[in-house]
């Protein structure tokens, strides 16, 4: 493959790059030598679960992968114990270095979903950092300064406000750009977020004497809601290790809008395979259901199996078509007695709901119902002096079979 048929691939999708000459020249380097470029993107283990967000990243790393390049999955378990401060309006809580290292592991077995292993060399920042030493670790510091570090937007905004910015938060770039430097990183890949950080890579490669850099910006997925990032903590995010009718789900959830987006940035389709599908959808030959249950199918494929993407379309229309109740579903055993129990309050007994308010919301709204039957009562009491088995549906996704067995008194 040429440069210019590399380049035209890698850049499908790439919000920024910096700079694309240099791009070229590395590319142009790499096919005359025979020697790979080497593709560096770091990932601070804060979380234990990666969602769809973090693979746009991992996709466009494959990408590079199988055009022969070199990947380094880096572990940021050092900077982990920091917690980026890109966004944030608040310094993070500091995690401890053994909810990070175990992060670290889960992290491990996930990316394998999408990268090749034996073509992937995972590394840790701690292997550096922990043993830089105090004169070392001041001159790194030297080479930027507090007013650079300033110029961040989160920073400068938090110091308007007279919000507290701890030393150690100004310090995290400046760490994460001396990773190129110990990785004589070629490419670094980041989201649009990421900017000041993966500059400051390529300024202390120029410091070091090194040839900086090329930054390679993605785009930031939106969520399930369709405005925000996606994030856990937001409770807007599809888990890659969630089971095949969870992801399913959560993807036919999406507005019918966000759904070429997700095609762009979560499949391997083609800027006009995905033209396509919009213009299908738009010209009335495509039904919006259908093209985004292509996509969930995509999906479950990618990180579960080509079966599983199937029986969780047809659990999908089970529930949600054909309006049955799911094939398999949580069941909870009891034995008869003379009790009547409020509902609200079963509902979160039994963990479909958080709390009794909760609960009597969804009852309000019609979103409860047993066998089918909606339940609008807020004082609906439950009669278990009789044997009986019932279906309890809460909201869209949460089933329960509630089976009330004869006591033996």
């Amino acid at each position: 493959m040429t440069v210019d048929e590399q380049i035209k691939l890698l850049s499908e999708g790439a919000a920024e790059i910096i700079r694309l000459e240099d791009l070229h020249f590395r590319l142009k380097r790499s096919l005359e030598t025979g020697i790979p470029l080497r593709i560096k993107a770091g990932f601070d283990p804060t979380a234990p679960d990666l969602h769809l967000g973090h693979t746009v990243m991992l996709r466009k790393m494959r990408r590079f992968q199988d055009l022969g390049h070199s990947i380094i999955f880096l572990i940021g378990d050092f900077t982990g114990l920091i917690g980026d401060p890109t966004g944030q309006s608040i310094t993070r809580k500091q995690l401890s270095k053994e909810e990070v290292l175990q992060n670290a592991e889960t992290y491990k077995n996930q990316v394998f979903k999408i990268l090749i292993p034996e073509k992937t060399t995972v590394e840790f920042n701690s292997r550096w950092m922990s043993s830089l030493s105090s004169n070392e670790f001041l001159e790194l510091s030297s080479h930027s300064t507090v007013a650079r570090m300033l110029e961040r937007d989160d920073f400068s905004k938090r110091l308007k406000k007279k919000q507290p910015i701890s030393i150690h938060e100004l310090l995290y770039p400046l760490i994460q750009g001396f990773d190129s430097v110990i990785l004589k990183a070629d490419v670094e890949l980041g989201g649009t977020d990421q900017k000041f950080n993966l500059l400051m890579g390529r300024e202390l490669q120029k410091e070091y004497g090194q040839n900086p850099q090329v930054v390679f910006m993605l785009p930031i997925l939106e969520g399930l809601d369709g405005v925000k990032k996606m994030s856990k903590t937001l409770g807007n995010s599809i888990g890659i290790q969630e089971s095949p009718n969870k992801i399913f789900g959560k993807v036919m959830s999406i507005p019918d809008s966000l759904m070429y987006r997700y095609y762009e940035l979560c499949t391997d389709l083609t800027s006009t395979e995905i033209c396509k599908i919009k213009k299908d959808v738009q010209g009335g030959g495509l039904h919006p259901k259908d093209a985004k249950s292509k996509l969930a199918k995509m999906i479950v494929r990618d990180f579960h199996s080509v079966q599983a993407a199937k029986q969780a379309e047809e659990e999908f229309n089970r529930i949600f078509v054909q309006r049955l109740s799911p094939s398999s579903m949580p069941e909870k055993k009891l034995t008869t007695s003379q009790q009547k129990l409020r509902l609200s309050k079963l509902i979160v007994q039994w963990g479909l709901a958080t709390s009794v308010g909760e609960a009597g919301r969804l009852i309000t709204q019609e979103a409860v119902t047993i066998n089918k039957q909606k339940v609008t009562d807020l004082k609906a009491e439950i009669d278990f002096s009789q044997p009986s088995v019932f279906v309890l549906r809460v909201g869209k996704h949460r089933f329960l079979k509630v089976i009330v067995e004869q006591s033996e008194e």
